[in-house]
């Protein structure tokens, strides 16, 4: 069992104001404790105990861990997604207490596995942990990449298991989400770094990452729009499709419909309720715009959802006053582990975020693939 990092171990981060007053080192430790004392012996990061397990939220918390030192929870956690990928290297929607209730695929949470594994890897520097989950990654990845249809955009979903296939994207949902898709967008890159490190071929994810990109930036009549849904509006941003002056007008441009003074920002902009990981993932977005000084204020808005033993309640209904729903969530907890270490830049994978542009743009200038202009 490796030892949760001390406190002489982190950066002395004194000279940086941008987290003053908003979360001291003992504090983002804490929520690290707590996320770690919700994971079931399985290793599984449920919701909270008790509640569900999705594939993807499990890879957040994961990566909170490993954020705050806790690295042999963090690696009993992808453990739990290497024994529990199927043969053909999906997850279930969602389990709870280690039973499936929902045994369909979804290619977003699948694809998510590569970004926790780059990042913890980025933190303990650890070549046999990425060898190790290789065959986990590259199978998933494999799988998400039969869901990009042609127009660059990936489908959200699939009946499983799948019927015998007699045609193209046979038994799956002909629906393409804007949120999952740039969700994906990072997880290829994440996919591609490894192979890199590995020396693997990953030539075929390559023209998927930069037709996705491609199909994010310019064509929005693939993906069925969901404008109320905050994380529709950043989540291009936050996860590398879009950047530079595109990302600061796409923000801009729903900035009032979606931010609360003093709270943090509303999951969907018509109902008086923030959230404290939508607020979290927007703040990563706008680290990842270099607009740190709105980043830095909207975590400190979302402390309101803080309880004393280090975790945070999802969200707060501000007409009323009143926690909704009256749960303390592992993710929430999380979102705020990884926009805290975004801000301070106190782990080797604080920049996960503000790099997730990156892989395409070297895959672009070196000219190893292209995108073209894919039409649905």
């Amino acid at each position: 069992m490796a030892d949760t990092q001390k406190l002489s171990d982190l950066p002395d981060h004194s000279d940086l104001p941008n987290l003053s007053g908003i979360l001291t080192v003992e504090e983002w430790l804490a929520t690290g404790r707590a996320i770690a004392a919700m994971q079931e012996p399985s290793g599984a990061l449920p919701w909270f105990p008790g509640g569900q397990t999705d594939p993807w939220d499990h890879i957040e918390s994961a990566m909170a861990l490993s954020a705050t030192g806790l690295i042999a929870e963090a690696e009993a956690a992808y453990e739990w997604s290497r024994r529990t990928q199927r043969e053909d290297g999906s997850w279930p929607i969602r389990l709870v207490v280690g039973e499936v209730t929902d045994a369909n695929t979804d290619s977003n949470f699948c694809a998510y596995i590569a970004v926790g594994v780059w990042h913890h890897y980025l933190i303990t520097g650890d070549v046999r942990f990425l060898e190790k989950m290789w065959p986990m990654v590259s199978s998933a990845i494999d799988l998400v990449a039969e869901f990009q249809a042609p127009g660059g955009e990936f489908y959200w979903g699939a009946t499983y298991p799948l019927p015998a296939q007699t045609g193209a994207h046979e038994g799956m949902y002909h629906t393409a989400l804007i949120t999952g898709n740039a969700s994906i967008h990072q997880a290829l890159g994440c996919a591609i770094l490894i192979g890199n490190e590995l020396g693997r071929p990953v030539g075929d994810w390559e023209s998927a990452l930069l037709a996705l990109g491609h199909a994010l930036r310019s064509h929005p009549e693939l993906f069925e729009p969901k404008p109320e849904y905050s994380m529709d509006w950043y989540y291009p941003v936050l996860g590398g499709a879009v950047r530079g002056r595109a990302g600061q007008e796409l923000i801009a441009v729903r900035w009032d419909d979606f931010v609360v003074t003093d709270l943090g920002i509303r999951c969907v902009d018509h109902r008086p309720w923030v959230t404290g990981a939508e607020t979290c993932e927007l703040v990563l977005a706008l680290d990842a715009l270099g607009d740190t000084a709105d980043a830095t204020l909207l975590l400190g808005d979302m402390q309101h959802l803080r309880d004393p033993d280090g975790s945070y309640w999802t969200g707060l209904v501000f007409a009323d006053g009143k926690r909704w729903p009256v749960e303390k969530s592992c993710w929430t907890s999380a979102a705020v582990v990884l926009a805290a270490d975004a801000l301070s830049r106190t782990t080797a994978a604080s920049g996960i975020f503000r790099d997730a542009h990156q892989v395409a743009e070297r895959i672009e200038v070196a000219g190893q693939a292209g995108c073209g202009c894919a039409t649905a």
